[in-house]
């Protein structure tokens, strides 16, 4: 202790260490170790009307994520809004789930619902960005997807829209699962669709200049 006062130094504690009570949110999932990143979508205040008046309460909605693959949601409610918060977060690490992605997008548009909401997303080209609302990004941030477009119709409850998104979400799958799943190749799959439309704009290609190089009628004679 002496030595430690004429150093200066505070003993017990190495050069450039973390600071004590600082711990980070980590996750055991599917055998590895991730590390969660939470975010509060929203805050309400509640009442329950009693016999002797209102008793008033939090609640919140949170999303978890490690920005790759895994997203989850969580519902916390209490008297005090911390204490609401970290039952968000706890709830939300109980039901992480891992999504499918493509790059930095999402592999085909779906549509996600819950009650009376509903939520397009669609794959974005690199570079378009997340176009979406406050609710939805915050879960596709958190799910490490970087291009979507989306657009939430009919409910404009948070809690709805969180929920659709992530319904949407757990409809992805790859070519790869579609295609072991049905046991078919993949021309037989997507029907040779690209061939179709190639030969569909010939034929209309064709037909218009079938229609330009034909002459055009002769007016009849006047009488």
């Amino acid at each position: 202790m002496e030595e430690a006062k004429q150093t200066g130094k505070k003993p017990g504690r190495k050069k450039n260490a973390p600071k004590e009570g600082v711990k980070k949110n980590l996750l055991e999932i599917d055998g590895q170790t991730i590390e969660l990143t939470e975010r509060v979508v929203s805050m309400a205040r509640v009442a329950k009307v009693v016999k002797g008046g209102r008793r008033f309460s939090f609640n919140a909605l949170t999303v978890v994520g490690d920005g790759q693959s895994y997203v989850g949601l969580g519902f916390g409610k209490a008297k005090e809004v911390p204490e609401a918060i970290r039952k968000s977060i706890e709830d939300a690490k109980k039901h992480v789930m891992r999504i499918k992605r493509k790059g930095s997008s999402i592999p085909h548009e779906v549509i996600g619902r819950f009650k009376s909401a509903r939520v397009m997303l669609k794959p974005g080209a690199p570079g378009t960005g997340i176009i979406a609302g406050e609710s939805v990004r915050a879960v596709v941030e958190l799910a490490g997807i970087h291009d979507i477009l989306t657009k939430a119709l009919g409910s404009s409850n948070p809690l709805n829209i969180v929920k659709a998104t992530l319904d949407g979400l757990k409809q992805l799958g790859s070519i790869e699962e579609m295609k072991a799943r049905r046991g078919i190749p993949l021309p037989v799959l997507f029907g040779n669709y690209a061939k179709q439309r190639r030969d569909e704009k010939r034929k209309a290609l064709a037909g218009a200049a079938q229609g330009a190089a034909a002459p055009a009628p002769s007016a009849p004679p006047a009488n």
